[in-house]
């Protein structure tokens, strides 16, 4: 071996022992973020752990024939990498749910993405080798794109690009099952869709001209609209029906939750991530028989259901949509005749997944949307499910943090009982204090204090039902003629 091959030999040496360092060095949380170099060198790296399919597929087992074969990309930008591992897992799930095979995911350490490809042009190209070597024909973004950047990146790629809003939306619509459900969904995806239209050159034209213009001369010329324009119209044309046919399902939902208070029937609303277990505790609180998944987003359609405190006073239960980190805003503007039924609830129960790798990350995502949707100000109650999974240090972490709240499983029924105590105490409680004396031709309004009433004390008497309750303000003047 050569003087000069020795030297070559050992600086190669020493500039891979210092790679090996940083790579050491770049996974703890002592990173020099100035060092923008070395951060460049290790800025595209594996993430280990994402599985290859559903264990279970019967959601997607008639989809078997096309689904697609996906490779993960997402842009770390701050917090730890432990934050942004578990927002790339979050994304292969929402993958699985859609109905596709994740083969590969990859990271990459930039200060924001890159304007152009999303990624930077070097990346891209080492993406695109990733997508050659694992057969994908798809590459999901872990972020909203510009439409400037999925079409740049799908041009490197050479494979469809679609980001985490058409991913969410496409799940949205394959769960979608009411006409409700399916208009808000539709109404989400047209708004997507409006800003991100395509137009294909002159062949998709409406404007022909004179052969000069590549046209074929006169008595050709078309409409006066471009392909793209014509296009755009007959969106905004649907986009205006949906928002009428919305509006007229919001009356009737209106109506039924009006007359809830007209009769003082208290609301308890349960909201939370996405499989975080909420249907599963309505049907363990009701027996409503809802359906339960171990998917993203299996419940879109909310279900109100009538449930009694020990006590026997009625309320109402509503389970509404999951929430997901960066919930499109589409999705946030389509559902909110939805979400409604949580703003005007008496009691909140946040639930969380006990289990979950960050739950107070899922706490800040909920509470985000609750507050967009002008919900912050319910009564909350922070239910930590999963508890029969969770890790009991991550219980008591969340106890501490979140003082009101409580551990349960509805799975097994863990801390159920005390569940249903703690809605009875929460729920607001009939404060006028009334003596009446009701003749026995008006047992309707026996029947109303019943249903609507806090009862203390009845004595059947000559002169008719003498009833010592709590009554709520509306029932006092119905009440007038006959109070002692």
């Amino acid at each position: 071996m050569t003087r000069r091959s020795e030297l070559l030999a050992d600086k190669a040496a020493a500039i891979a022992a210092e790679a090996d360092a940083f790579e050491d060095d770049y996974l703890t949380d002592d990173v020099d973020g100035e060092q923008l170099d070395r951060e460049e060198r290790a800025s595209l790296r594996r993430v280990s752990g994402l599985s290859t399919e559903l264990e279970d597929v019967t959601e997607v087992e008639y989809r078997q024939l096309r689904l697609e074969r996906v490779v993960l990309a997402g842009v770390w930008t701050e917090g730890t990498v432990e934050d942004a591992e578990n927002s790339i897992r979050e994304l292969s799930a929402l993958a699985e749910t859609a109905g596709s095979t994740v083969l590969d995911g990859v990271l990459q350490r930039r200060h924001r993405p890159d304007p152009a490809t999303y990624l930077g042009k070097g990346k891209a190209i080492e993406l695109r080798d990733i997508v050659i070597a694992e057969g994908a024909d798809t590459v999901v973004c872990d972020g909203e794109l510009a439409p400037g950047q999925r079409r740049a990146l799908e041009d490197v790629v050479k494979v469809k690009v679609i980001d985490r809003t058409a991913l969410i939306l496409d799940i949205f619509a394959q769960h979608a099952k009411s006409r409700e459900g399916k208009a808000q969904v539709e109404l989400a995806q047209l708004q997507y869709l409006l800003p991100r239209l395509r137009g294909w050159g002159e062949s998709m034209s409406r404007q022909a001209g004179g052969q000069a213009a590549g046209g074929q001369g006169m008595g050709s010329r078309g409409p006066g609209e471009t392909k793209i324009e014509l296009d755009r119209r007959r969106i905004n044309t649907r986009i205006a029906k949906l928002k009428r046919e919305i509006t007229g399902m919001k009356t009737t939902r209106d109506t039924k939750r009006s007359s809830r208070k007209v009769h003082h029937v208290p609301s308890v609303a349960i909201a939370g991530y996405t499989n975080a277990g909420k249907s599963s505790l309505l049907n363990r609180l009701t027996g409503a028989g809802v359906l339960v998944e171990n998917s993203l987003f299996a419940t879109l359609d909310p279900t109100v259901r009538k449930a009694e405190t020990e006590d026997g006073r009625p309320y109402t239960l509503a389970d509404t949509v999951g929430f997901v980190r960066s919930l499109p805003t589409q999705l946030v503007e389509a559902f909110r005749s939805t979400l409604e039924e949580v703003g005007d609830a008496d009691l909140l129960l946040h639930v969380v997944d006990g289990s979950h790798p960050d739950p107070e990350g899922q706490i800040t995502a909920v509470r985000s949307v609750l507050a967009d949707v002008g919900a912050d100000g319910v009564r909350e109650v922070i239910v930590i499910n999963k508890a029969d999974a969770a890790d009991p240090e991550v219980l008591d972490r969340l106890t501490r943090h979140e003082k009101h709240s409580i551990i349960v499983s509805a799975r097994t029924g863990l801390g159920m009982g005390a569940l249903r105590d703690l809605i009875a105490q929460e729920l607001p409680r009939p404060d006028i204090d009334v003596k009446a004396i009701l003749p026995y031709d008006r047992g309707d309004l026996l029947s109303r204090l019943h249903a609507e009433a806090e009862i203390l004390s009845t004595d059947h008497r000559e002169d008719g039902t003498f009833v010592h309750a709590r009554v709520h303000p509306t029932l006092t003047g119905e009440l007038a003629a006959y109070l002692v």
